[in-house]
């Protein structure tokens, strides 16, 4: 055969394959590189390390560690109250050193979290016989000796998660139930202290969900912030924890409109916590992702609306092989932007086109 006939039949053969291959979005590859590069801090990731099979699973970790990919971790677990302080005034900072150290060597920020919450509690303190002053000591001291130990490291601490229920009154703790509603003010009067003593600059938030949109909630949230700054206490921003359900987000005009609440605050925000899970199996169709995509873009889309007050984003673990989902809502899953054998979903492209201003191609 001619080889010029040679020629143009494997080209003709090519094309007919490429025309019939499925249409799969190719780039921008790196989020954390795009949201950089389009005035945002960060893209993050939370991660479950040490402790758990993230740590020796090796593509895991090839994504987690490229500064391409993430530019800030929030350590899932490591530094809550349980594994910080187990007994007493006896501290554990080994969980929360390897993860620092981990962020540091590739070159990304740490968002610590957290200092007081109503779970993952040592027992010694729901165990525990406490008055107001009592307790209010034990406050001080755990977040007075993390913040002053880690210092800068942690480019921000959450003070406090989760205080507020629904209807924007506090939620039921062992810290509200026994010092009362001075309990808030108070956490973040003592973690400014600390702040002050390491002459560093370290960010203070408050970190919840269901902030994402207006609400009783989201409003008693600003009037949270309204008060410690009338009383002259530090309050840096609010992580709004933007845990969802695939077509359950809010519409980017109230996520929009919540952030600015907050940024006309004088504070600034992050997404903290995204993830978006379906509530039951297939989590893996065509359109099911393809919702689950624009609810993502829509999430990152408001970020970048309200400009650099929205100081980035981070997911709730990249990926669903580690989601928390399936052990917290039993039968629900997907939730993440890779998929479990850490393939990257439509989620992830919409992400990326929603961080440089596209319209949404995979939604």
């Amino acid at each position: 055969m001619h080889s010029s006939l040679v020629t143009f039949l494997l080209a003709f053969s090519a094309l007919k394959i490429a025309a019939a291959a499925p249409h799969r979005p190719t780039g921008p590859r790196y989020l954390n590189s795009l949201a950089q590069d389009n005035g945002k801090l960060w893209f993050g990731t939370a991660a479950d390390i040490p402790g758990t099979a993230e740590q020796t699973d090796k593509e895991y970790l090839r994504i987690l560690e490229n500064p391409k990919n993430f530019g800030e971790i929030t350590p899932a677990n490591m530094m809550k109250f349980m594994y910080t302080e187990p007994e007493q005034n006896v501290f554990n900072f080994t969980g929360g050193d390897y993860i620092l150290d981990l962020a540091e060597k590739h070159g990304m920020r740490v968002r610590c979290h957290n200092l007081v919450w109503s779970s993952q509690l040592s027992d010694w303190v729901t165990s525990g016989t406490w008055t107001a002053a009592t307790l209010t000591a034990v406050m001080k001291n755990h977040i007075q000796t993390l913040i002053t130990h880690w210092g800068d490291r942690c480019y921000s601490w959450d003070v406090i998660n989760e205080a507020l229920a629904g209807d924007g009154t506090f939620s039921s703790s062992i810290w509200y139930d026994t010092i009362g509603p001075e309990y808030f003010p108070l956490a973040f009067q003592f973690a400014q202290e600390a702040v002050e003593q390491t002459g560093k600059d370290i960010k203070l938030y408050y970190n919840d969900y269901g902030l994402e949109s207006p609400g009783n909630k989201t409003t008693a949230a600003y009037n949270l912030v309204r008060e410690l700054q009338s009383r002259h206490i530090k309050i840096d921003g609010v992580g709004l924890e933007s845990h969802f359900e695939v077509g359950g987000t809010p519409s980017i005009a109230d996520q929009v409109a919540a952030k600015k609440g907050f940024l006309d605050l004088g504070i600034d925000v992050a997404i903290t916590e995204l993830d978006v899970r379906f509530v039951a199996a297939p989590y893996y169709t065509a359109a099911g992702e393809a919702t689950q995509a624009q609810n993502y873009y829509d999430s990152v889309a408001s970020c970048m609306e309200v400009g650099r007050g929205c100081i980035g984003v981070t997911v709730w673990d990249f990926d669903d092989k580690y989601s928390w989902v399936p052990s917290a809502f039993v039968g629900q899953g997907g939730a993440d932007i890779y998929n479990d054998t850490l393939q990257r979903k439509p989620a992830y492209y919409a992400i990326a086109e929603a961080l440089t201003g596209a319209a949404c191609t995979v939604c």
